[in-house]
């Protein structure tokens, strides 16, 4: 936009200022947040809002005791806002080229157990290699919304259907394998056949948003949905190995959650070379023309480092 820049050497510090409250405002769905994220007290942010309606004669923000809405005008000038920084990020990433030193805060949201057993690790190498980074770590096995809740980088396990705006990465795969504990397999038998899991207790994630499905080879081959009995179901990797460990069933679990147990003999494989290749692990973030150096150099370094896990 060739008219850019002179509107914004034009255009006063303060109205600039006041428009990214806004916004920050907006991201975040209240004036404390807003406010927080700019350095600013609720107050301030309030004020600050107010200065930019009553600049534009227009309202902005649908106010409620519960929540922030956009107003018409609120949309428009929030989508042009983000054209604003968007030029601004792409001059920083020019002059920094794209070998820019990482700096500011990652902000990323993983499964829980994929982040404690292999993520902290990466972590640890790519904070001594960055030290102007800081790292904010959102560790659940809830679908976080990355754009809502203000999210650089999401990891999911086995990928996830892309809402607009975001785009994703293979960073790693994993063999999956159903295991039981020799306990449980003492007293229930081992399951030689998919059709045998029937007769068996599969522990299964499942949480409001997802539910897994065990995708199984028969005896000729096909792939088919297992279909054994649920009785327990957990919103958490890390449960499910617990549950495993604990006698209580089969568990359809990625390798790196359960390698240790199986080498220790906690746990025991069945079915071995029934599960329908590996799981996939996915790096979903914002889609924009220049990833944050901060950004780019994570996602890079989790590819260097979990390479050797790929099929």
């Amino acid at each position: 936009m060739p008219f850019a820049e002179p509107a914004l050497l034009s255009m006063p510090r303060d109205n600039l200022n006041d428009i990214l409250v806004f916004m920050a405002v907006t991201d975040r769905g209240s004036f404390t947040a807003g406010g927080q994220a700019m350095g600013l007290t609720r107050s301030a942010a309030g004020k600050a809002v107010a200065r930019l309606e009553e600049r534009l004669r227009a309202r902005l923000l649908n106010r409620t005791t519960r929540a922030l809405s956009l107003t018409d005008e609120g949309r428009t000038l929030y989508e042009h806002g983000l054209k604003i920084l968007e030029a601004v990020e792409g001059a920083e990433a020019s002059v920094m080229g794209p070998n820019g030193v990482p700096r500011g805060t990652l902000r990323i949201t993983v499964p829980d157990a994929f982040g404690r057993h292999v993520v902290l690790p990466v972590l640890k190498k790519y904070l001594d290699a960055w030290p102007d980074v800081q790292v904010e770590v959102n560790l659940t096995d809830r679908l976080a919304d990355i754009v809502e809740e203000g999210f650089d980088l999401a990891l999911r396990i086995g990928g996830a259907d892309l809402d607009a705006g975001l785009v994703s990465r293979v960073v790693a795969a994993y063999r999956v394998m159903i295991c039981a504990s020799p306990a449980y397999l003492a007293k229930r038998g081992e399951p030689k056949t998919v059709d045998d899991l029937a007769r068996h207790d599969c522990l299964v994630f499942s949480s409001r948003s997802r539910r897994q499905s065990w995708r199984l080879r028969n005896d000729d081959g096909e792939l088919v949905k297992a279909e054994g009995r649920s009785r327990l179901r957990l919103d958490s990797g890390e449960g499910l190995r617990d549950a495993a460990l604990a006698g209580l069933g089969l568990a359809f679990l990625p390798a790196f959650l359960v390698e240790q147990d199986l080498a220790a003999g906690r746990l025991r494989q069945v079915l071995a070379g029934r599960a329908s290749g590996a799981v996939k692990i996915v790096a979903i973030y914002p889609t924009k023309r220049r990833l944050e150096p901060r950004v780019r150099r994570f996602i890079d370094l989790l590819v260097e480092e979990l390479a050797t896990e790929r099929d």
